[in-house]
């Protein structure tokens, strides 16, 4: 049995190589066939800080199956059904052998309606926009929320959650592709007026964040942003990657009295003044990352509600992923490397 793994020598390296299964199934643990597995970048700053890097790391954690073994105490799964789940950090297989063996605390059910390749492709995503919309940020109907690179997989699967609640949102584009994708993105059910979200073309760099958002909001400021980075200082720096992300200062700016800003700048520093400006408006600055529903075993039930949610949503077309034409298992190692790099926009899913 063949998984894809990464190597951690001196550069970073993805391999094809075998793995072999316990001889006897966990109590409760259930054996399962991978049939779809999607591809997301390793966070190896993550894995160091918790000390659990090795040097061969499991590769693909999104995954969707079929059950064909439980163990003596599973109560949640029986044989034959159709599970999906993120297996945890300290993983010891990859998601891209044919068969694998999680703890059942980590699947949920998968519902009929919903392929194989989407309920891999979307879990992740889902659950990061829940954890920014719903954990972090408390969004609701009347609130203004700003995603920004809203044509990025999790872009696009929050505007619909926040459609979906009822928020007025404001996205960013980064090219006129983007922008043309993003306006028709309309909410399918959930709210009574069915209305695109206002799209902010950045892609010339001739439009103003601060003033663009300001004038929708008639100068109020957003009640939620969240952002995929930020410029943490003014550099002459006019590379594309750097492009979709806003600086700090403008971030501060653009929030509300009492907004949120969630932000997945892990190495965000704030300066006295613009704390002072938080203080100011009220507001607050959360962190998201979505590992930390496995870093803490109190936080399982809730973390089994969300992944079942999103797959409630994706089954009735709340939820409409962007994914890529599915990949076979002999191209996941190239597929790898772009992902790493971030080359990818659209999400990756390897089908088995």
């Amino acid at each position: 049995m063949k998984g894809l793994f990464c190597h951690m020598n001196e550069d970073v390296k993805f391999v094809l190589q075998d793995a072999e299964l316990p001889l006897a199934l966990n109590e409760y643990y259930v054996k399962m066939q991978v049939k779809a597995c999607a591809l997301s970048p390793l966070d190896l700053e993550l894995l160091a800080d918790l000390n659990t890097l090795k040097d061969s790391v499991p590769v693909g954690r999104e995954i969707a199956g079929v059950v064909l073994e439980v163990g003596s105490k599973v109560t949640f799964f029986q044989p034959d059904d159709d599970v999906v789940g993120i297996l945890p950090l300290d993983a010891k297989f990859s998601g891209l052998s044919d068969v694998i063996v999680v703890h059942e605390h980590h699947l949920v059910l998968k519902p009929e309606k919903v392929n194989w390749v989407e309920a891999a492709g979307t879990i992740r995503d889902g659950l990061c926009a829940y954890t920014a919309l719903h954990t972090l940020s408390h969004v609701s109907s009347g609130k203004t929320v700003l995603v920004l690179d809203g044509a990025s997989p999790l872009g696009i699967v929050t505007i619909q959650l926040a459609h979906h609640r009822g928020a007025k949102v404001l996205t960013t584009a980064l090219n006129i592709e983007d922008k043309q994708y993003l306006e028709q993105l309309r909410p399918t059910i959930g709210i009574r007026e069915s209305v695109a979200a206002r799209v902010i073309n950045m892609s010339d760099g001739k439009v103003d964040l601060v003033e663009s958002c300001l004038e929708e909001t008639g100068g109020l400021g957003v009640d939620i942003i969240l952002d995929i980075g930020v410029k943490l200082h003014h550099t002459k720096d006019g590379s594309t990657s750097q492009k979709c992300f806003p600086h700090k200062h403008d971030i501060i700016t653009l929030l509300a009295v009492g907004g949120q800003w969630v932000t997945s700048e892990k190495n965000l520093q704030l300066d006295p003044p613009d704390s002072r400006t938080l203080f100011h408006k009220g507001a607050t600055v959360s962190f998201l990352n979505d590992e930390v529903w496995n870093l803490s075993s109190a936080q399982q039930g809730k973390y089994l509600h969300i992944m079942k949610d999103i797959m409630q949503k994706l089954s009735i077309g709340v939820f409409r992923p962007q994914l890529d034409d599915p990949i076979p298992l002999y191209e996941a190692t190239v597929s790898m490397e772009m992902v790493q790099k971030k080359n990818i926009r659209k999400r990756l899913v390897i089908q088995l």
